[in-house]
C-alpha cells in the first residue's frame, strides 16, 4: 500500500498543509480507523453469541480465547490493517477481508477452540451488519473525543470576548447603516448563545445502529436458530456498544441520525461563518485591532498590512466542510429499495467534512486570541452619530401623548448625520414637559444601550448551569 511519507504529497490540504490542525481525527475517521472499528465489532460479535446458551454450537470462550480476542483488538495496528488491505485486493470486499483476517488469526493463536468456532466470525451477518455499526462507533467517537470539545472551546473563547467587552459601547449596524447603540459585548454573546444552543443538541443526537441481516428481517439468523429471540439480542448487542438500537430497517441501517447529526454541524459551521464575517466587517472599520505578530507578512508587496487571515481562513473551509457535510445529509437517507451502493463511497467522506470544520474552529478561535478592542474608534462612532437618539426621542414622545413622534423625528433627522449641539435643537423645539426633556438629555449615543450588560450575564448564568 502506499504510503504519504511527506505532507506535500498529498492531495488533500487535509492530510498535507493542514495536516498538523487534523491529525487527531486520523484516528477516528482514517481507513485504518474504519477497518479498526470493523474488527471491533465482528470481535464483539463473536464474544457476544459465545456467551450465549442458545448457540450450543459455539461454546463458551475458555480464558486463552478471551485472551486471543482482546489481543486482536488492544493491539491492533497499522501493519494488521495493511494485511487486511492486501486480503481486500483478492476479495474486492472490504469486509470479507476483515472476517479472512479473523480467521487467520484464530488459526495462528493454535487455539482449538477458536478454530473449531471460526465459522461464527461474522455469523448471519450481512458487511451492512458490520459497517453500520462501525461508522457508528467512528462518528460517536469524533463527536465526543474531537469536535466537541474544539466547538466548546471556540464557544468559550468567544464568550470570554463577550464578558470582556459587556460595557464596550459601540454604534450597531442594520442594513450597513448605524443603528441604536449596543455593546460589543452583547453581539458575541448572541454568537456565543447560538453557538451554545447548537452544540448541546449535537451532544444529544442518538448515535443509532442495526444487526439484523440482509434485508433487517434475521432472514438466516432464525433458519439457523429458529428458537434464539434474534429480536432481542440484537438489541442487546447493539446497546452493549454504546449506540441506540433501530429495530427497523432495510438491510442499511437509513442514516438519518447522521442526516441530522451533519446538520447539525453544518448550522453550527453557518453560525461560525457568520460570526467570521461579522469580525472581519469589524476588523475593516478599525473596531478591531490584530496583534502584531513578529516575523509575520501580511502582504508581498504592502509592508503596512495585518490582514484578517484567521477569519478568511475559517470562512473557506467552512464552505468546503459545509458542501460536503449538506451533501451527505441529503444524500445518505436515500437508497433504492432494500439497499444500493451509494452511501459505501460517500460514507468515506466523514473525514474530510469533519477534518474542514475542525480546521475552520482552530481558525477562529486564533483569530479572535489576536483582537483587541480600538475603544477610541468605538467612542469616535458614537460621538459623530447622535441621530440614532431619534429612537429615544420618538418612544418618549409618544409616552407623552404628542401628535406623529416618529413622523417628527423622521422629518428633522433622516439622511442627517448629527451631534450633541444638533439634537439639544431638536429637543428644545419638543412640546415635552421639562422632566422629559431632562430625561432625554441624560442620554447620549454612548449611555443609550439597554440592557445589554444583563443579557451578556444572563448568559452567563446559562452557560454555568
Amino acid at each position: 500500500m502506499e504510503k504519504i511519507i511527506n505532507t506535500l504529497d498529498a492531495i488533500s490540504p487535509v492530510d498535507g498543509r493542514y495536516a498538523s490542525k487534523t491529525s487527531r481525527l486520523r484516528a477516528f475517521t482514517s481507513e485504518h480507523a474504519l477497518i479498526y472499528y470493523r474488527v471491533l465489532v465482528e470481535v464483539n460479535w463473536f464474544k457476544f453469541l459465545a456467551a450465549k446458551k442458545g448457540i450450543p454450537e459455539l461454546p463458551a470462550l475458555n480464558a486463552q480465547g478471551d485472551e486471543v480476542l482482546d489481543q486482536l483488538i488492544n493491539s491492533f495496528s497499522k501493519k494488521d490493517s495493511e494485511e487486511i488491505k492486501k486480503l481486500e485486493a483478492k476479495t474486492n470486499h472490504d469486509v470479507k477481508a476483515v472476517e479472512y483476517f479473523l480467521k487467520s488469526r484464530f488459526l495462528k493463536s493454535k487455539d482449538e477452540a477458536l478454530i473449531d468456532a471460526s465459522e461464527f466470525v461474522h455469523f448471519a451477518c450481512t458487511s451492512e451488519d458490520i459497517n453500520n455499526l462501525a461508522y457508528a462507533l467512528m462518528l460517536r467517537d469524533a463527536r465526543d473525543q474531537i469536535m466537541v470539545p474544539e466547538i466548546s472551546a471556540l464557544r468559550d473563547t468567544v464568550a470570554d470576548m463577550a464578558i470582556k467587552y459587556a460595557e464596550s459601547p459601540m454604534l450597531a449596524r442594520t442594513h450597513g447603516q448605524v443603528a441604536s447603540p449596543t455593546t460589543m459585548g452583547k453581539e458575541m454573546a448572541v454568537f456565543v448563545s447560538r453557538l451554545h444552543i447548537q452544540l448541546e443538541k449535537l451532544k444529544k443526537i442518538s448515535i443509532l445502529g442495526k444487526l439484523n441481516g440482509a434485508v433487517g428481517n434475521y432472514n438466516a439468523h432464525i433458519a439457523a436458530y429458529p428458537d434464539f429471540d434474534w429480536f432481542k439480542e440484537s438489541q442487546e448487542f447493539v446497546e452493549s456498544l454504546g449506540l441506540e438500537w433501530n429495530p427497523l430497517t432495510t438491510q442499511i441501517e437509513p442514516h438519518d441520525y447522521i442526516a441530522e447529526l451533519f446538520n447539525t454541524f453544518a448550522r453550527i459551521n453557518t453560525i461560525l461563518l457568520d460570526l467570521d464575517r461579522d469580525l472581519w466587517s469589524y476588523i475593516s472599520i478599525g473596531y478591531f485591532k490584530q496583534k502584531k505578530i513578529e516575523g509575520e507578512t501580511g502582504s508581498s508587496t504592502m509592508p503596512h498590512k495585518i490582514n484578517p487571515i484567521d477569519f478568511e481562513n475559517s470562512e473557506g473551509n467552512l464552505g468546503i466542510a459545509n458542501a460536503i457535510l449538506n451533501h451527505l445529509a441529503q444524500k445518505l437517507p436515500i437508497s433504492r429499495w432494500q439497499r444500493d451502493l451509494t452511501d459505501s463511497t460517500a460514507l468515506r467522506n466523514i473525514g474530510p467534512g469533519l477534518a474542514h470544520s475542525l480546521i475552520a474552529y482552530q481558525a477562529t478561535i486564533k483569530g479572535v486570541k489576536k483582537l483587541d478592542l480600538d475603544e477610541n474608534r468605538l467612542d469616535e462612532d458614537l460621538s459623530g452619530n447622535w441621530e440614532v437618539l431619534a429612537e429615544p426621542i420618538q418612544t418618549i414622545m409618544r409616552m407623552h401623548g404628542l401628535d406623529e413622534p416618529y413622523e417628527k423625528l423622521k422629518n428633522m433627522t433622516r439622511g442627517e448625520q448629527l451631534n450633541a449641539e444638533s439634537i439639544r435643537r431638536i429637543i428644545d423645539e419638543l412640546d415635552l414637559p421639562d422632566t422629559a426633556k431632562r430625561q432625554i438629555e441624560q442620554l447620549s449615543p454612548k449611555s443609550y444601550v439597554g440592557d445589554a450588560k444583563r443579557l451578556v450575564e444572563s448568559l452567563v448564568d446559562r452557560l454555568s448551569n
